[in-house]
């Protein structure tokens, strides 16, 4: 017997894309436990072709080696050595098979690594936008948040010999990260509330 090679999810989405265009909630299938923002991204696949979200989620694991590159090179590694650690994950087989199944999981790398490189290039608002929305597609997402925030924070490394560890853990706070904070949860809670009262 043979295995069919599409995910199942991959249905469910074109499912509730389905559902989508016809101008119903995507939640009318008990399946569907997503959010309604990825059926309306897959719509085109009724317009188009039905393989849009397979090529969609493809596209998005190409962006997300040249997006690896980007961030390396600002890191400091020489451009040979970030194009080297990019073809890693670019002719990495568990990835493409990962997307060409029709898993979604393409887009959140996408959005995860493009927060990275707005966060190297100082852009903080567009990175908590870009990772609020991140979390909104699935919640996972969320382990991030620690070492972004130390990552804004900007704390190689931390004295707690000479300071108490309440000061330090008061000093990683600051007004970068804050902002980050409250533009990532209002982009999260605005997402999931317009969603829910749809």
């Amino acid at each position: 017997m043979a295995v069919k090679y599409t995910d199942i999810d991959f249905h469910v989405f074109l499912d509730a894309s389905r559902l989508v265009t016809q101008g119903e909630s995507p939640y009318n299938r008990s399946t569907y436990r997503y959010t309604p923002l990825l059926a309306w991204m897959l719509s085109p696949s009724f317009y188009l072709t039905p393989h849009f979200g397979k090529l969609l989620f493809v596209i998005c694991d190409v962006l997300s080696g040249a997006l690896l590159y980007h961030i390396l090179t600002r890191r400091g590694l020489s451009s040979d050595a970030a194009c080297r650690f990019s073809a890693l994950w670019l002719l990495n087989p568990l990835p493409i098979g990962v997307s060409t199944r029709g898993n979604a999981e393409a887009l959140l790398a996408i959005l995860v690594l493009s927060t990275l490189l707005c966060l190297h290039l100082k852009r903080t608002w567009t990175a908590a936008v870009l990772y609020g929305l991140s979390v909104h597609m699935k919640i996972y997402t969320v382990i991030y948040a620690l070492p972004i925030g130390l990552f804004i924070s900007n704390h190689k490394e931390l004295d707690t010999h000479n300071r108490g560890i309440f000061r330090t853990i008061r000093s990683l706070f600051s007004k970068t990260l804050t902002l980050f904070a409250v533009i990532a949860g209002t982009v999260f809670l605005g997402l999931t509330v317009m969603f829910y009262c749809l």
